[in-house]
């Protein structure tokens, strides 16, 4: 079920808003999170019903090592089932979202004709198996309290954070739902949920699926690209990503607050960053924290010289990479943020001395042309890209990308408030400069939500986006991060 649907504003949220406080009023604690869990688990399988199986038995086998690590103070049997643990989740993510990979490169290499398997990738499974990962890893360190099964269930299926993050631990989620103070409806949390819900919807809707229109002509129509609107594209997914992972986020920080949930903050205003490292500290930020928890310092992290940091860098890359998706043109986009991270690591005094200014292009510009890595189906449509920005051929912009920014709002702009002919190229340019202001001036949700007051002007801004986003629905436009 997608957050940007009448289904969930209109039917799910209410319904599980209203449910859940109704038995916690009552006392009814573990029917609420037992109300709670099916909830999550109806919105998980609303596309795919066969989804429910696949993250049932997984937590049921993670629960269950769980349980027996518990129970189990032999170290070597501990260690057996640590071991377990990873294999079967790493194993079930691989089989899912890498075999046919894996498949047709063991065919390219061998000069084989194995037949590819055609497995549809469930929703979340990358972000819900590092969940349960770092669950069994902890368990193993015995740094995890009794904790009953409903509760369990409960922390990797909470909906708001189930299909693209933020990756939570169990001591930022179980302790919450265990806590009876958190159970009344708060006036104050449900105000500031919906307003972070409003504006990152709006970021969904009016922002990233606009620029997304310019990203799919432009990838489809790449040959016939020229450096004008090659650039246009270019920028236009580096748009998209922002304010579609970040509406998510917001979305997801909001709902967590109607339901007196502090959910970990994934996304802090990343394109502000001065160099990568600094933008790695901002974007995803839950997977920076998984991976520098259990790989970068497992590895050795920073302790054991600088080769060895700067191999463990670049591991870590690779893995993120891996981890985003099936394809090389992901490993290419994580290999070139480690490789680069470790240059501005070496030549640090360098990069120090430059100007901010200097050293947000030199970021800002790196981060644009390996979105192009990101977001293409192949190294070739890549590198064609990348070609068509770099020949400076300039020349006219097509048609479809003007048109596409010719939303509802900007034809009743037109046509009711300002009265001007707004030309194609005009709305164009409205857009990128309004959303690179925002990008580079606006306040995150999270700041805004943490200082957020229900004034008569808050709440006209909240009504009139959450409406103008319902009535700009044009069928379903599923989040980037869904595919990961």
């Amino acid at each position: 079920m997608l957050f940007n649907s009448y289904i969930f504003i209109l039917v799910f949220l209410p319904i599980t808003l209203i449910g859940y406080f109704i038995l916690n009023h009552f006392h009814k604690y573990n029917l609420s999170q037992l109300f709670l869990l099916g909830m999550s688990l109806w919105f998980y399988a609303y596309f795919n019903i066969n989804y429910l199986f696949i993250i049932i038995l997984s937590i049921l086998i993670n629960y269950l090592i769980y349980y027996l690590m518990k129970k189990i103070k032999n170290n070597w049997y501990r260690k057996l089932l640590l071991f377990l643990g990873i294999i079967i989740n790493i194993g079930v993510l691989f089989y899912y979202k890498y075999m046919d990979f894996f498949i047709s490169n063991v065919n390219f290499i061998f000069h084989k004709d194995y037949p590819l398997l055609h497995i549809i990738l469930p929703l979340g499974i990358s972000f819900f198996t590092f969940q349960q990962l770092s669950f069994v890893i902890d368990s193993y360190k015995k740094e995890i309290p009794d904790y009953s099964l409903l509760h369990y269930a409960s922390f990797v299926t909470f909906f708001p954070q189930l299909i693209a993050g933020p990756i939570v631990t169990h001591d930022e989620l179980i302790p919450q739902f265990l806590n009876k103070k958190l159970k009344k409806i708060n006036w104050d949390n449900l105000s500031r949920g919906i307003y972070a819900f409003a504006l990152g919807l709006s970021k969904k809707v009016l922002i990233a699926d606009t620029f997304g229109i310019v990203v799919n002509y432009g990838y489809s129509n790449f040959e016939s690209l020229n450096s004008t609107s090659a650039i246009l594209v270019m920028l236009s997914y580096t748009i998209q990503i922002y304010f579609d992972f970040s509406g998510y986020s917001d979305m997801a920080l909001g709902i967590g607050k109607m339901f007196n949930i502090d959910l970990p903050q994934n996304f802090n205003s990343p394109y502000k960053a001065l160099t990568i490292n600094d933008f790695w500290s901002r974007w995803h930020m839950t997977l920076t924290r998984f991976f520098t928890k259990y790989i970068y310092i497992p590895l050795g992290g920073n302790r054991k010289g600088k080769f060895k940091t700067y191999r463990n860098i670049l591991i870590v890359f690779l893995v993120s990479g891996i981890w985003h998706g099936a394809n090389w043109t992901f490993i290419i986009w994580g290999l070139l943020h480690g490789i680069f991270s470790v240059i501005t690591r070496l030549f640090k005094n360098f990069f120090d001395k430059l100007n901010p200014l200097v050293n947000w292009i030199i970021t800002f510009t790196f981060i644009n042309i390996t979105w192009i890595f990101f977001r293409a189906d192949s190294i070739k449509q890549a590198l064609k890209i990348i070609n068509r920005v770099l020949q400076f051929n300039f020349g006219i912009i097509p048609e479809e990308i003007k048109k596409a920014f010719e939303t509802p709002g900007i034809v009743f702009l037109k046509n009711n408030v300002t009265k001007l002919n707004f030309f194609p190229f005009m709305a164009l340019q409205l857009f990128f400069i309004i959303t690179f202001f925002i990008i580079l001036n606006s306040k995150n949700v999270k700041e805004k939500m943490d200082n957020f007051t229900p004034t008569i002007k808050n709440i006209i801004i909240t009504v009139i986006l959450l409406v103008w986003c319902i009535i700009s629905f044009n069928g379903i436009s599923t989040f980037l991060y869904f595919n990961f």
